[in-house]
C-alpha cells in the first residue's frame, strides 16, 4: 500500500533533487466543455470499481479505462480557473477540485505501476514532482492541494482527500457534488473518526489518539474550532472525546 500524504520539508527537500515529470492522463480537446457528462464518468468509475471499504480494484481498472481516461481528459482542459462560468460559487470548485484530486491520484497508481509503496524519494516524486494537467496548468498532488485546494479554507477536505492509501480516508462510491457538499464533507468527517486507527480514546489516561492528518494540517483545523479536540468533538458522531490531552498518531 501507498504511504500518506508528506509534509512540505519531504517534498522541497526531493524537488530540489529531481526533474518535474510531466503527465497527462489523456489528450486535450478544444472543444466547448461539457459540464454533466465527466461527472457522470468519474461517478461510474466509483460505483464499479470502489467497495464499501472504499478499496479501489485497480487491477480490473486498469482494463476499462474509458470512464477515468474520459474524466481526466475533461479535468485537463477545463478548471474553476479557466471555465469560472462553469462554477459559480466556492462549493463547486470545492467539489470540482476534491474530484480531481482523488482520480488523479487514482490514476497515479497506475500509471506508475502500481507501487507497493511510496519511501524516500518515491513518495516525493509521486506527490511533488509528477504533475498533471488540471485546466491546462501542470500541477503536482502536492500543489493541487496546497495551492488550489487548501486555500479554499475548508479543513474537512482531509476527511474527503484519496491518495490510494491505507492511511488516506476512505474513497466514498459517488462524486462530491456542489448541491450537497456541506453534507457529503460532514459525512466524511465522521466516517472517519468512527474509524478507529483514526480516533481512540484512553479515559483512564485521559488521552486521545487521533490521526496524524490532525497533525499535519492542524492550523487547518484551528482555523475553525479553539483546539483540536474541540474540532474532533464537533465532527466525531456520538463519540465524545472528553479527555484533555491529545496524542497524534
Amino acid at each position: 500500500m501507498i504511504a500518506r500524504r508528506p509534509t512540505a520539508p519531504q517534498v522541497f527537500f526531493a524537488a530540489a533533487l529531481l526533474v518535474g515529470a510531466l503527465v497527462s492522463p489523456a489528450p486535450a480537446h478544444a472543444r466547448q466543455p461539457d459540464p454533466y457528462r465527466p461527472y457522470q464518468q468519474w461517478a461510474r468509475v466509483l460505483e464499479r470499481f470502489v467497495n464499501g471499504r472504499g478499496e479501489v480494484d485497480l487491477h480490473r481498472l486498469v482494463g476499462e479505462r474509458a470512464d477515468l481516461d474520459g474524466f481526466l481528459e475533461y479535468v485537463a482542459r477545463v478548471s474553476p480557473r479557466t471555465a469560472p462560468a462553469l462554477f459559480p460559487d466556492k462549493d463547486a470548485v470545492l467539489a470540482y477540485y476534491i474530484n480531481a484530486y482523488s482520480a488523479l491520484a487514482m490514476f497515479n497508481v497506475i500509471d506508475s505501476g502500481f507501487p507497493h509503496g511510496l519511501g524516500g524519494l518515491y513518495k516525493v516524486w509521486f506527490f511533488g514532482v509528477k504533475r498533471f494537467s488540471v485546466g491546462g496548468e501542470r500541477m503536482s498532488l502536492y500543489a493541487l492541494e496546497n495551492d488550489a485546494i487548501r486555500p479554499l479554507g475548508d479543513a474537512r477536505v482531509h476527511f474527503a482527500l484519496n491518495c490510494m492509501s491505507v492511511s488516506c480516508p476512505r474513497l466514498p462510491r459517488e462524486p462530491f457534488r456542489a448541491d450537497d457538499l456541506n453534507r457529503q464533507l460532514d459525512d466524511a468527517a465522521r466516517q472517519f473518526f468512527a474509524e478507529s486507527p483514526n480516533l481512540q480514546l484512553v479515559p483512564e489516561r485521559k488521552l486521545v489518539r487521533a490521526s496524524g492528518i490532525l497533525e499535519f494540517y492542524t492550523q487547518d483545523f484551528l482555523a475553525h474550532s479553539p483546539t483540536l479536540i474541540a474540532y474532533i468533538e464537533k465532527h466525531a458522531s456520538k463519540r465524545k472525546p472528553s479527555p484533555t490531552r491529545s496524542s497524534n498518531t
